[in-house]
């Protein structure tokens, strides 16, 4: 079973003063109006004397000049939208150097004598800015009038020359810095420029975007006269090898050909040779070959012949060309001749000519694919040199900045409002209201909660639910008809009215015993319970009150039932069914009485037997064989029997009555009852072997519970929470 969750703490504080705020504003009235009285009288008037400084993000020197802006510039370390750069001048302002040259030169003492600790000034030290502005307002509270505005202005003073000095030693340090790095960065922008200077030199580099422009412009010249110059030489050699077909010779052969043709000792030669060939060939043809003419003639030919080789090889030199033995050309063969020499010579130039085009152009190709790779060291080189020039021309600003800087005198913080001594003390009553407050609400917290140490009541149905760890099986609500009956001590015509159930069956008192008894039959799903006996802890738990009204709700749903008084010390029952008590159940015991006689019926399906004259020693009646006998002839008789018995630390009779019964039902009653009387009560119930059906929750005020486990209206019908019908159900199943 799940019961639900405990309240917050702050719920639970909640009912504590709920409970006890009477006792709180006792002890909290008297406190805070001493308290108060005490602290207007002891404590001294303190002066509040206060000062302005406006800060500029930068200074106005530095603006008009156009120079050391960034010196004094008043910017945050960390970008932040929550960072303000007035809180870093505060702390600068709270800074011990400042607050301990104030305090020394004021010559500040405390109480004591001596001279105040940077702790003590800063706790009356008070620094704000302004919302919405650079201003930091700066405030000291003190006895004296004077003395505060004195200190307000002083270290205000101290603050604005430190500030100013600061400036300045940064600036020089600045300067300081920059004349030192100075040289190197001249240095570097020396090497920078001379590199590229031997770059554009080895290179030979004046404009690279206009070279590689040009070198296309070339490129595409040279191409087009290469194309041109290999037509030309096209043509050239068609014409020559049709020359060189019709001739039947190649150029070197023609000119060798046309050259003797035209040399008159060899055309001599030939024509002497070719009639010496005409004669020979007439006078073979009439004398044979070994004739002395014949060999005669062969002879001068062959003289001939050789005389026309030496010829040959004087003309031709050491070449000696094939040469046809027609050494006569004709006209047009010696044009062709001609001609085919011109072309050979003219195809000799438009060789050279294309050769000389195609290595410029290979020469341009190639210097335009580098020029790409030196444009690329040239942009590097020229960021060097550029990188370097910018960095040298910083320095030399920010040194010119430095030293302007350097000799100013004006920080970016200035005066706009000194302090005035005050006239008026700056002390608020509601500082002392709210420390009387405060000290009494504490006095209240610490008498409420010895109180609550002190109280062992069980103050609320989960109190009861923790302490005990027994079944809940019932919630009986508390009214204001029933205050008459919260003590002891009940008018004799309150009884009565304690029969809700019959004489009110629609209130909300009434339904919670029905939910009582429908608890009750859930339980004993497996066993019949016939006897059951009502007991609690102490005495006022209302026990009595819930047997009774368990007893008419079991009648009304048309079952036998028997209400016996079993307390023999302080019967109630006759009282509250307003029966006489002669003749009861000690009567039957003792069989002085009939049984007829002694039970008495109060209405339909209820009987009542009341406890008789008390007898003097009640436990002995109560443990004998013959009351055993007398529970067993009456279970037998009625289908419930309800026993009424005392409070278990008055007697232990409902330990004796629990061993004839089939359960015990274990009343509680929140503010009655503490929890070692609670505890000693179960206790003794378990170690005497007890059947402990569960306990009831009885005289529950609804606004006191962490829980609301009703809400009702004492005109109006019953409502039960769901949270509530949950509880019962799941505890009645368990």
């Amino acid at each position: 079973m799940e019961y639900p969750e405990s309240s917050p703490k702050i719920g639970k504080y909640w009912q504590i003063m709920n409970r006890r705020w009477l006792p709180a504003i006792c002890v909290f009235a008297p406190v805070f109006l001493t308290l108060l009285l005490t602290l207007s009288f002891l404590k001294k008037p303190t002066y509040l004397a206060e000062a302005k400084l406006k800060f500029q993000r930068i200074n106005t020197t530095s603006t008009l000049t156009g120079v050391g802006t960034e010196i004094s510039k008043l910017e945050p370390l960390v970008q932040d939208q929550k960072t303000n750069p007035l809180y870093t001048e505060a702390e600068v302002i709270r800074s011990m150097p400042i607050v301990r040259t104030t305090i020394n030169r004021l010559n500040l003492k405390n109480k004591k004598g001596n001279l105040l600790t940077t702790k003590e000034f800063l706790k009356n030290l008070i620094i704000k800015d302004v919302k919405g502005s650079d201003i930091l307002q700066i405030s000291y509270k003190d006895t004296n009038r004077e003395t505060s505005a004195k200190v307000v202005n002083t270290l205000v003073e101290i603050y604005l020359v430190q500030n100013v000095s600061f400036l300045r030693n940064e600036a020089s340090a600045a300067r300081k810095f920059i004349e030192k790095q100075l040289p190197d960065a001249e240095l570097i922008v020396r090497k920078a420029e001379a590199e590229l200077a031997r770059f554009k030199e080895k290179y030979q580099v004046v404009s690279l975007q206009e070279e590689v422009t040009k070198a296309v412009e070339i490129i595409a010249e040279l191409q087009k006269q290469l194309g041109e110059t290999q037509s030309r030489l096209a043509d050239v050699n068609a014409q020559s090898k049709e020359i060189r077909e019709l001739l039947g010779m190649n150029s070197q052969q023609a000119l060798m050909m046309t050259s003797l043709s035209q040399i008159s000792g060899v055309q001599d030669i030939v024509k002497e040779t070719q009639q010496i060939e005409s004669q020979l060939a007439a006078r073979r043809t009439v004398l044979q070959d070994n004739h002395p003419q014949i060999r005669n003639l062969e002879d001068k030919l062959n003289s001939l012949n050789m005389l026309l080789q030496q010829r040959i090889a004087m003309v031709a030199g050491t070449n000696k060309p094939q040469l046809n033995k027609n050494f006569q050309l004709g006209q047009l063969q010696q044009q062709l001749s001609t001609r085919l020499v011109e072309l050979e010579s003219n195809r000799l130039g438009f060789e050279n000519q294309a050769a000389t085009l195609s290595r410029l152009q290979i020469s341009y190709k190639q210097r335009l694919n580098n020029l790409p790779r030196l444009e690329q060291q040239q942009r590097q080189l020229e960021r060097k040199v550029q990188g370097a020039q910018s960095t040298y021309s910083l320095l030399l600003q920010k040194l010119q900045e430095s030293r302007i800087a350097e000799n100013q005198s004006v920080g970016n913080a200035s005066i706009i409002s000194e302090a005035e001594v005050p006239q008026e003390p700056s002390s608020s009553p509601m500082i002392s209201y709210l420390g009387a407050g405060i000290l009494a609400s504490m006095a209240t917290l610490a008498a409420v909660y010895f109180l609550e140490v002190r109280d062992k009541s069980i103050k609320t149905v989960d109190e009861a639910k923790s302490l005990l760890g027994l079944t809940l099986l019932g919630v009986i609500p508390f009214t204001s008809k029933s205050k008459k009956i919260i003590r002891g001590h009940e008018e004799p015509e309150s009884y009565s009215q304690r029969i809700v159930v019959r004489d009110t069956p629609r209130s909300p008192m009434s339904e919670a015993y029905r939910m009582l008894k429908a608890n009750l039959k859930f339980i004993s799903a497996d066993k019949e319970l016939k006897v059951i006996v009502v007991t609690s802890s102490v005495p006022s738990e209302g026990k009595s009150t819930v047997a009774a009204n368990l007893a008419v709700a079991m009648a009304q749903s048309e079952r036998k039932v028997l209400l016996i008084d079993g307390d023999l010390h302080r019967p109630v029952q006759h009282k509250i069914w307003e029966l006489t008590n002669n003749e009861g159940l000690s009567n039957l015991i003792v069989e002085q009485a009939e049984i007829r006689i002694a039970i008495k019926k109060v209405m339909d399906n209820l009987d009542v037997l009341t406890s008789g004259v008390v007898p003097p020693s009640p436990a002995s009646l109560l443990d004998s064989k013959r009351m055993a006998t007398l529970m067993k002839t009456l279970a037998a008789k009625y289908d419930f029997v309800i026993i009424d018995a005392p409070s278990l630390n008055v007697a232990a009779d409902a330990a004796t009555l629990g061993q004839m019964a089939d359960g015990v039902l274990f009343v509680v009653r929140p503010g009655v009852v503490d929890s070692v009387n609670a505890v000693f009560a179960k206790e003794l119930l378990e170690k005497s072997g007890q059947n402990v059906l569960g306990q009831v929750v009885n005289g529950v005020i609804p606004k006191n519970e962490p829980h609301s486990y009703y809400y009702f209206s004492e005109d109006a019908d019953l409502k039960v929470t769901q949270e509530s019908s949950k509880i019962f159900s799941n505890n009645a199943v368990r």
